[in-house]
């Protein structure tokens, strides 16, 4: 094991657009999902092209880019997969994360030149798994949820320097074994293990008796019913040096379906949370509040720290509703400025002239100001921007770049 060796930060990516975000706010690595054979169909995902233009800017960086095709096979998919493999060949992704032996074996033969991962849906449980899928010719393995940091160690003790160990370290949390579920397939026919997962693990639950059909009864006693698979969300930004000296090469960020505001605020969290370890532990403990509050700042469940200490309890759940806890609130993102010298965003959330607003700066600064102006297309003076997706220009008062975030925080 090197401590030395900084890990690397993977961020997840939903679109161009946010894959952008996650180089610019921070990651080392960007996963994503093409239109096919990923665990999240629902996503907006990547097409060709766009999946092309995401790698030749990441690498632009220096970043790197990871494909995901980490669904359960059946019979019906294996030609699709071939197909699938054979263009990635041409993209060349830096990676490609599966989970299937026979998927994996496919990629090993049709392109034998990219690395491939192994997901966290093949249940990484112990060293020998570990050893076996070097073996068979992967670079990297992702643990299972389920692992300790003392099991993440003995794991780095028994497997060679070369092979990678890649852990969640934050964001939400499955209620099964490592995302093997089939509550979605049961309940609608979507399944989990295919990329559509409709997450029934948030939905509110009752008891019912055989005898007495119609009377719902909550399986815990609360008015507000009982959400009786709903985990909090991991969150280890607490504990960066805990993470480095168990011998984890890359830390992940769950997240494939969440906006450029999640991805900004938790990529550019972490990036300094590791940054200012490797600097200085003790740096990294003076500004451990300051992560603490910044990670809040988009939309989550409350946190927990799954499994890492030991085994979870009735604390690692919410009990009592669905819901997330929301954070800052997303209004746009600085693309580009005008003859005016007003800047151009596309609207999230409606704002209006007189607000006062935070800027998300990707160099980790934050910038409190007032809404001077705003302007539509045309260059017609606007009191506020009220429709979705709504593309207009405003006067911030301050200087901005491309990539800079705009959000409205708490005082």
């Amino acid at each position: 094991m090197n401590i030395e060796k900084k890990p690397e930060l993977l961020i997840p990516a939903s679109s161009l657009e946010v894959l952008k975000v996650a180089v610019k706010y921070g990651a080392d690595a960007i996963y994503i999902g093409g239109e096919m054979f990923g665990l999240r169909a629902n996503a907006k995902n990547f097409s060709k092209e766009d999946m092309s233009a995401g790698i030749e800017f990441a690498h632009r960086f220096g970043k790197k880019v990871y494909v995901t095709a980490n669904i359960t096979a059946h019979n019906r998919d294996l030609k699709g997969v071939e197909e699938y493999f054979k263009e990635l060949k041409e993209i060349k992704p830096d990676a490609v994360i599966v989970a299937d032996p026979g998927v994996f074996e496919i990629a090993r033969e049709v392109m034998p030149e990219i690395d491939l991962h192994i997901s966290t849906q093949a249940n990484n449980t112990n060293y020998r798994d570990f050893l076996f899928w070097k073996r068979m010719g992967a670079t990297r393995v992702v643990t299972a949820r389920e692992l300790s940091l003392a099991e993440i160690g003995e794991i780095r003790a028994n497997i060679s320097d070369d092979l990678e160990i890649e852990t969640f370290v934050h964001g939400a949390m499955c209620m099964s074994y490592s995302g093997r579920c089939l509550l979605s397939n049961f309940f609608t026919g979507r399944d989990a293990n295919l990329g559509a997962c409709t997450h029934p693990c948030r939905w509110k639950y009752h008891l019912v008796e055989e005898t007495r059909p119609g009377e719902y009864m909550p399986v815990f006693e609360n008015d507000r019913g009982t959400y009786i698979f709903n985990s909090k969300d991991l969150c280890m930004i607490e504990f960066i040096p805990e993470l480095v000296k168990s011998g984890i090469d890359s830390f992940k960020v769950e997240g494939r379906m969440k906006t450029a505001l999640y991805v900004a605020t938790v990529a550019r969290t972490y990036r300094q949370a590791i940054d200012d370890f490797y600097k200085d532990e003790n740096l990294y403990r003076r500004n451990l509040p300051r992560y603490q509050e910044e990670i809040k700042n988009c939309t989550y469940r409350q946190f927990t720290t799954g499994f890492f200490f030991g085994p979870t309890d009735s604390e690692s759940q919410i009990y009592d509703n669905n819901t997330y806890v929301k954070g800052a609130i997303y209004l746009g993102m600085i693309e580009g400025k005008n003859e005016a010298g007003f800047y151009e965003i596309e609207q999230r959330n409606k704002f209006s002239v007189g607000d006062t607003i935070d800027i998300m700066k990707t160099n980790g600064e934050n910038i409190r100001t007032v809404v001077k102006a705003m302007a539509d297309e045309e260059g017609n003076p606007m009191e506020s921007c009220p429709h979705p997706k709504q593309k207009f220009f405003v006067d911030l008062g301050v200087e901005l770049e491309e990539y800079d975030i705009l959000r409205i925080t708490e005082e």
